[in-house]
């Protein structure tokens, strides 16, 4: 009992270490972090909290002019935001006109304030979910620290989710540990924190990432409650991520699902887990398509049009596989420039040859809807930037602390006395006489008593 709390005890204080580590890196760059898009969360976010569209607006646009005259935030990696070539009057100025033209050119309805046409606008108008997660945050500490505080938040929460996964795949602490490290190390950690809606779908992701992980071990309760809850909230968050994710996951859980049957292993747990985020995924599909909220036809035109700005394009297929072609190809200089992904990926594929776990078939499906998001908008403005793709990194984060474990990991998440106890009694059972005396539990699993069988057979097949 004694070394199950200490085991427990190292666990938190080694994740709140993580954590401190992380807030104290942070707090050098409170600001600096806004984005172009960053002013429409935040103008939503007041309009919620009580403020009328022209005060939000107006303090969103203080807010987003001043933040951007830090320049890029060394301190912090994976951050490559430019130095504006305004001054803080400047870009009043301009944001302040920009928002009387389109106010005198008929966008005068909306929860934002009018930054740009309202066709444009409406794309942000059909993400509620992250403005009405910065309310409390706005509300209590002002934008500034507000934005600062819910990033911290988003952050850790998706980090904190990321250990869960690992451990409840059977990793070692160190493992779980290294998993969270790396998450806030990484890109995934440099998103959550940049006041955007991507930062939360992430963590919503990493979520979904670990219900789906826990329907693998046959635990349906608690999988099926947070695959339908993250995705759910990815929804009102981000419905194009959520749409692309439920989708990746039903192709990887069939796939999976298929290769058993074709070993002669079905497994019911992984279709079961394939036509849940199916439906899913039609859900989230159909409850865009009722709200009328953009689709993929309007990113496409918003792409070539310049935010609408042009008239739309009677054809945009052509010339968004050509866009296609042009951000792929300088996507790939860039990796081959400065290889830090690709190396991840080599050690990610060295993971999944070597590992056997629940969480590798998932985040193989994560990253993959990672790839089909940045795919759906090849802008090279975010050739630099890791926020469309960044589902992608997932996949290191999940897989290469793995490598950390002697033993190769168990869907049951069975340790290395388990493992090597069912290898001797399967071997010899008389030999494993004694052995079963002192591990009773385990011996009726293995030999078929008890009620252990019913509660692992599942990841058994699995496996």
């Amino acid at each position: 009992m004694r070394s199950k709390r200490s085991t427990k005890h190292l666990s938190l204080i080694g994740m709140l270490l993580i954590a401190v580590a992380f807030a104290g890196l942070q707090l050098t760059a409170v600001t600096g972090r806004a984005s172009p898009d960053t002013k429409n969360y935040l103008s939503y976010a007041l309009s919620l909290s009580g403020e009328s569209r022209a005060e939000a607006g107006r303090r969103a646009i203080d807010y987003s002019c001043a933040s951007q005259q830090h320049g890029p935030l060394s301190s912090i990696p994976w951050t490559s935001r430019k130095i504006a070539g305004e001054s803080q009057e400047q870009c009043v100025r301009r944001l302040n006109d920009s928002v009387a033209h389109w106010s005198r050119n008929g966008n005068t309805s909306g929860m934002i304030a009018p930054f740009a046409n309202h066709r444009f606008m409406a794309i942000f108008e059909a993400r509620p979910g992250y403005p009405l997660f910065l309310v409390p945050f706005v509300t209590v500490f002002d934008a500034t620290w507000g934005l600062w505080l819910a990033g911290l938040v988003v952050a850790l929460a998706g980090s904190v989710c990321v250990l869960l996964t690992l451990r409840c795949a059977g990793a070692s602490r160190r493992a779980g540990l290294a998993g969270q490290a790396l998450y806030l190390a990484l890109p995934t950690g440099t998103v959550a924190m940049n006041p955007l809606s991507d930062g939360l779908s992430l963590a919503l992701g990493t979520a979904v990432v670990l219900g789906c992980t826990l329907l693998s071990l046959d635990r349906p309760r608690t999988g099926v409650a947070l695959v339908v809850c993250g995705l759910a909230l990815m929804f009102l968050v981000r419905y194009s991520q959520a749409l692309l994710l439920a989708a990746a996951l039903t192709a990887g859980f069939a796939l999976r699902w298929a290769w058993l049957r074709r070993c002669r292993r079905p497994s019911t747990l992984t279709g079961q887990a394939a036509v849940l985020c199916g439906a899913l995924a039609v859900a989230v599909y159909a409850g865009a398509h009722l709200l009328s909220w953009p689709t993929g036809q309007d990113s496409a035109q918003d792409l070539l049009t310049d935010h609408y700005r042009r008239p739309d394009l009677p054809n945009p297929w052509p010339q968004f596989l050509v866009q296609e072609r042009i951000f792929w190809t300088a996507w790939l200089h860039r990796q081959a420039t400065y290889p830090v992904l690709p190396i991840l990926l080599a050690l990610s594929a060295w993971a999944l040859l070597r590992r056997r776990s629940a969480v590798l078939p998932v985040a193989l499906a994560a990253a993959s809807a990672g790839i089909l998001n940045q795919a759906g908008h090849p802008n090279l403005d975010q050739l630099l930037g890791h926020r469309l793709i960044v589902f992608v990194w997932l996949l290191p984060v999940l897989t290469v602390p793995l490598l950390l474990d002697r033993e190769p990991t168990s869907c049951t998440g069975e340790g290395p006395q388990r493992s090597s106890l069912k290898r001797r009694w399967q071997r010899d059972p008389a030999a494993s006489r004694a052995a079963a005396h002192r591990h009773p539990a385990v011996a009726d699993r293995h030999s078929g008593r008890g009620t252990g069988v019913g509660e692992n057979v599942g990841a058994v097949r699995e496996r």
